[in-house]
C-alpha cells in the first residue's frame, strides 16, 4: 500500500511540472489546466490492445498533491523565484535557466518551503527523478545541487539531525 502511495505522489510531481510548464508556455489559467489534466489525462485507462502504443498512460497521481503543487507554485511564484535566485551562483540568473529546469526547481523549493510533512531528502530525490524524466545531461545534477543548497537553508534543523 505504501509503495502505491509513493508512486501516486511521484506521478503527481511529474504531472505538476508538466502542467506548470503548460501554464507558462500557453499563458493558460492554472485552474483550467488543473481540470484539463484531471479530466482528460488520467481518466483514460489503458485498454486491451493498447500494448501496441509506444507508451502507457501516466500512473494515476495523488490528485490532492498535484492540485496543491500546481496552485501553490503558481500562487507563490515571485517568492519561490526569489529563493531560487538567492540559491544560484552569481553567474547564473533565473532567466538563464531553461523553463522546465526552473519549473522543476520552483516545485521542489515549494515543497521544501511549504510542505514540511515531506522529508527534505525525499523532496530532493523526487525532483532529481523528475529532472531525469526530461534530461539525460547535467541538469539532474544541477537540480540536486540547487535543491540541496535550498534545503540547507530552509530545513537546516532537519538536515542537521540526519
Amino acid at each position: 500500500m505504501k509503495k502505491n502511495k509513493s508512486v501516486k505522489r511521484s506521478s503527481a510531481r511529474l504531472a505538476a511540472v508538466q502542467a506548470l510548464y503548460e501554464v507558462e508556455i500557453s499563458d493558460s489559467n492554472v485552474d483550467d489546466v488543473l481540470v484539463e489534466f484531471q479530466q482528460t489525462r488520467w481518466d483514460t485507462p489503458q485498454e486491451e490492445g493498447d500494448e501496441d502504443r509506444g507508451s502507457s498512460p501516466l500512473a494515476k497521481p495523488d490528485k490532492q498533491l498535484f492540485a496543491d503543487l500546481l496552485r501553490g507554485v503558481a500562487k507563490r511564484r515571485d517568492e519561490l523565484e526569489e529563493i531560487l535566485s538567492g540559491s544560484l551562483s552569481q553567474e547564473w540568473s533565473t532567466n538563464r535557466l531553461e523553463d522546465i529546469v526552473r519549473i522543476i526547481l520552483m516545485s521542489g523549493i515549494y515543497e521544501l518551503y511549504i510542505r514540511q510533512d515531506v522529508p527534505a531528502r525525499v523532496v530532493i530525490t523526487q525532483y532529481v527523478d523528475v529532472a531525469h524524466a526530461f534530461f539525460e545531461g547535467p541538469e539532474p545534477g544541477f537540480v540536486n545541487g540547487v535543491l540541496d543548497r535550498v534545503a540547507k537553508t530552509l530545513r537546516a534543523d532537519e538536515l542537521s539531525k540526519a
